[in-house]
């Protein structure tokens, strides 16, 4: 039989893999450079590739029509206001995200500061629910905090993988660690499935495609960009040309083509 988590996960991924827009930047930063006005974004690339979207629960109840994509609510959040921007407190439950019919829930956790302890408490808590309710998470992890040096380091970023699967989480999002050998080994090493963040906006469209390319060849089922994304100057052509390499395995280079 189906189960509602089975249906859920097949509405965020396509054919196992992911290619998702966070877009949950508008409370720690604001307003910034592609998000003035989220919906236009998510209606120019849902037909393009894009699997899901990542938001807050006030831009899901305001967009003017539903999405052709599978949505994550995102419940912790802090701001870059405040006195700990690293200490990611919740903003929602699961039983919230059932009744706005989201399809996932996504978390960020921060590992290696002071703050940590309550984050994994948050994590553990939220996973039970979304157990119950049938609702696939989705684990932003992190390596990030006062203990943390170089957070793309193999070893940090394989250890915060891990702490997302074991607490239960069903897809995990991380740092790419930079080349294919090992974060090979920190797919093998975490038994749920592996989605790359962008981080900082790169500096040509080649190198985030290149990116993603080598991360695939590593394993990760997928890739959620946020500024490589809604702030690109032709974002459902980035899309697309991402989609062309998680999906068609092409290379950059040829995916390239399509956004010049």
């Amino acid at each position: 039989m189906v189960s509602g988590h089975q249906i859920r996960m097949n509405r965020i991924l396509r054919k196992g893999k992911m290619l998702c827009i966070p877009m949950d930047h508008g409370i720690s930063n604001g307003p910034i450079e592609g998000l003035t006005d989220p919906a236009s974004i998510i209606y120019k690339c849902e037909t393009r590739g894009l699997t899901s979207i990542i938001i807050n629960k006030g831009i899901l109840k305001t967009l003017p029509n539903p999405t052709k994509i599978g949505v994550l609510v995102h419940f912790s959040s802090s701001t870059s206001l405040s006195m700990s921007p690293n200490r990611k407190m919740l903003t929602g439950t699961v039983e919230e995200a059932v009744r706005m019919g989201a399809d996932g829930v996504s978390l960020h956790i921060n590992i290696g500061g002071k703050e940590e302890p309550e984050m994994l408490e948050q994590l553990g808590m939220t996973a039970e629910q979304c157990h119950k309710w049938d609702m696939p998470l989705l684990a932003m992890m992190y390596p990030r905090g006062e203990n943390i040096k170089n957070p793309h380091d193999p070893e940090m970023v394989g250890h915060v993988a891990r702490i997302g699967a074991e607490c239960g989480a069903d897809i995990v999002k991380t740092l790419y660690t930079g080349d294919i050998d090992s974060f090979a080994k920190i797919v093998k090493s975490t038994p749920v499935p592996i989605v790359i963040a962008g981080g900082p906006k790169s500096k040509t469209d080649l190198d985030i495609l290149q990116m993603t390319e080598d991360a695939m060849a590593a394993g990760a089922k997928g890739v959620t960009y946020g500024r490589n994304i809604f702030a690109h100057k032709k974002p459902d052509k980035i899309v697309e040309a991402l989609a062309s390499i998680i999906f068609k395995k092409e290379s950059a280079k040829e995916a390239m083509k399509k956004i010049e």
